[in-house]
Parts: C-alpha cells; structure tokens; sequence
C-alpha cells in the first residue's frame, strides 16, 4: 500500500519520521525539483496559507531556502528576525510565536538555538512546526536533502557507505544525518578528532574512525562538516592548522584513493580548513546539488505538511 500522507503534522527531527514518511518526502520531490526547472516554477498549491519564518539564529542558505521553497507554492510569508524583535526585551519563545500565530499564521518553520523549541512550540500551539535546527539537536530537512542527493548520485542507499567527519559533537546536522541514513538501510561511520566524537555515538549504532585515510578508503559518499567554533565553550584541539593537518580533505589524498568518493558539505565551507577549493569544486563534490535540491525537498515538507491541516 502506497503511503500518502505523512504520520505526523510536524517534521521535528528525523527520529520522529519513519521510512516511508522519508520516502514519500523524497517521491514529492522529484516532482518539485521538476517544477523548479521549468521556466515558470511558480505552482499554486499553498495559495492561501500563511508560513512564519522563526530565525532566532542567523542563517542564510536555509531561510532562503525556505523562502524560496515557500514562495515557488505561491504561499504567503512572514520573516522573523529575533536580532531586531522585542525578544531583545525580554519577550518568551511563546509570546513571540502567539502573537505570530494571532496573525492567522498556519505553519512556522523556526530555528532556535535552544533544542527542544520547535517541540515546546508543537505542543502550546496550533500550526505546523518545522525544525529549521535547533541547538545542537537535529535538522530534518538538511539531513533529508543530503540522503536525497546520495541516492540521485548512488540509487538505493541500502548497503551504502557513508561517513561524517569532523564536529559531530556540536552538529545537529551529524545526528538528523545519522537517523535518516540508518532508516533507509545505510552504513555509517562518524571521523574526527576524539574530543569532537560525542561519548555516546556508539549507542546509535555508529562506528567511529579517527584516521582520516582509513575513513575515506571505506566509504561510498564522505559528508564534511564545519568546525562549529561558535558553538565551542573550550579549546577542543591545539590549532585550526592541526585540524586541517589531520582531519581536512585535500585533492592529494582523494586522487590516491582506489575508488571514486562523493564529497558532500552541508554548508558554510570553511574553504583550507576542513575541505580544500579544489576538493569542494572538484568533479566529485555535489555542494551546489545540494543546494538545489534543499528547495526541492523543503517544498515537498510544506506541501505535505499543509495537507495535514
């Protein structure tokens, strides 16, 4: 039986979608990444319904993301920017989104640093919440346009091996990547120096590598991560010269590999620290896919979300 709906009325983090919700996510949209190729990408299929954007974090490749997957439904937006919001005078997460929501908001994609807020909001009020990233907890739909770029790239990720290197501790990115790969059968390995490795990986299911090389020469598809140093309280490692030394990805070391890996970032490339120019626009580098597909895939999460109304 074909799922046609998704079970939930939210996209909180991936440990809340099963396999078939991703699945069905990802069929939705192949028929938007068509749309947005067409020399008219506009479909009215959100006439009508009204999309708050809740950035209580700065972020610029996801909310225009967003805003673009929005404004190809022909939905209505609102932007929220806390820097420049009475939440600078002390005004809660709540009281920010009700008065939102008195607007007659329908649906909210937030980002927040604290994790655990698009739950809270998902449980006081009445629309559609969609995690945009939240603390260092999950974002769903980075990880669902990454698994969606691998299988364009690779067909059935079931067997596939993949590894994430370099800050799992601070990236939410990491986790929402882990959920989703392991729901659609994959292999994952986490690479990176041991005080960035979160001490419980292992109870994920998740092997761990330290030797860059080794990690490399194991897998189909690396996903190279930022060095977070805003979310970093303490010195994790000696220097940014010795991160790149022991854990960045040069042309060098991929040329000498025996097979031919597919070098993913989710975004800023931090260009000479984890990942060289000549790796990140290389042939094997699928960034800018990425980047595309996230307004397909963001489509799809607000298009399937609104049918829950």
């Amino acid at each position: 039986m074909i799922q046609k709906e998704l079970s939930t009325k939210h996209v909180l983090g991936i440990k809340y979608l099963t396999p078939q919700d991703i699945q069905l996510i990802f069929e939705t949209a192949e028929s938007f990444k068509e749309v947005i190729n067409r020399p008219i990408k506009k479909v009215p299929s959100l006439r009508d319904v009204t999309v708050a954007n809740l950035f209580f974090e700065n972020s610029t490749r996801t909310r225009i993301s967003f805003e673009l997957a929005e404004k190809r439904l022909s939905a209505d937006t609102v932007n929220f920017s806390a820097s420049s919001s009475s939440v600078k005078k002390g005004e809660t997460l709540l009281d920010t989104v009700n008065n939102i929501l008195s607007m007659k908001v329908d649906m909210v994609v937030i980002r927040h640093p604290a994790p655990g807020a698009p739950a809270f909001l998902a449980n006081h009020i009445d629309a559609n919440i969609i995690n945009a990233g939240d603390g260092t907890h999950e974002h769903p739909t980075q990880a669902l346009l990454d698994a969606f770029s691998m299988r364009e790239k690779l067909g059935d990720l079931r067997g596939k091996k993949i590894v994430i290197v370099g800050d799992i501790l601070h990236s939410r990115v990491a986790l929402s990547n882990i959920f989703c790969l392991q729901k659609l059968g994959a292999k994952v390995k986490v690479c990176g120096p041991p005080t960035l490795i979160p001490k419980y990986i292992k109870e994920l299911n998740v092997d761990v590598e330290y030797d860059i090389r080794k990690a490399l020469e194991w897998c189909d598809v690396a996903n190279i991560l930022r060095i977070q140093l805003e979310r970093q309280d303490i010195k994790y490692f000696p220097s940014i010269r010795e991160y790149t030394q022991y854990y960045g990805v040069n042309k060098e070391m991929l040329d000498s590999l025996n097979s031919n890996v597919i070098i993913m970032h989710p975004g800023p490339i931090n260009r000479g620290v984890e990942i060289t120019s000549d790796v990140a626009d290389s042939d094997q580098s699928i960034i800018l896919q990425q980047v595309e597909n996230g307004v397909a895939i963001r489509m799809a999460v607000l298009y399937l979300l609104a049918a829950k109304r």
